[in-house]
């Protein structure tokens, strides 16, 4: 049976033949393997080796206990991949999902402050509120004289 398409070329298709979906030649039919990326930053081949990315990894996580809580969030970023794909790279990925959860409690704590302040107010405060907020410090230091 031949078909010839709109281009004048022709093709030949036998009746009896079953199209199958189109399959990655790189993966196996009969592999059970989970598949885990092959570097474990977000720059691929011209990141980090995975050696080198346990040591970045290892430091961003522990700075970030020093008050630094959006180095959790660089490296959450950076090492995507490892975040990502839950059986990849496990010595990396202690350290990254430690930094997911500590960047996570430091943005709910830091939300949960500052709509505290701005919600509430001097309404929520009372007096004590002058002496928290910021705006009035020029006030009381008498800086705004001159203006």
């Amino acid at each position: 049976m031949e078909r010839s398409g709109e281009g004048g070329s022709s093709s030949s298709v036998s009746g009896d033949s079953t199209l199958l979906p189109l399959q990655n030649p790189n993966i196996s039919a009969n592999s059970t393997a989970i598949r885990r990326p092959r570097w474990p930053t977000i720059d691929g081949p011209i990141g980090l080796s995975e050696e080198e990315s346990i040591v970045y990894a290892r430091r961003f996580y522990k700075f970030g206990f020093l008050l630094l809580p959006w180095l959790w969030a660089v490296n959450c970023f950076y090492f995507w991949p490892v975040l990502r794909h839950s059986h990849s790279f496990p010595s990396i990925r202690r350290y990254i999902v430690g930094s997911a959860i500590g960047c996570s409690i430091a943005t709910v704590l830091l939300s949960s402050w500052a709509l505290t302040f701005s919600i509430g107010g001097e309404r929520l405060f009372g007096s004590v509120w002058n002496k928290l907020v910021m705006y009035n410090v020029a006030d009381q230091l008498g800086l705004t004289g001159w203006m």
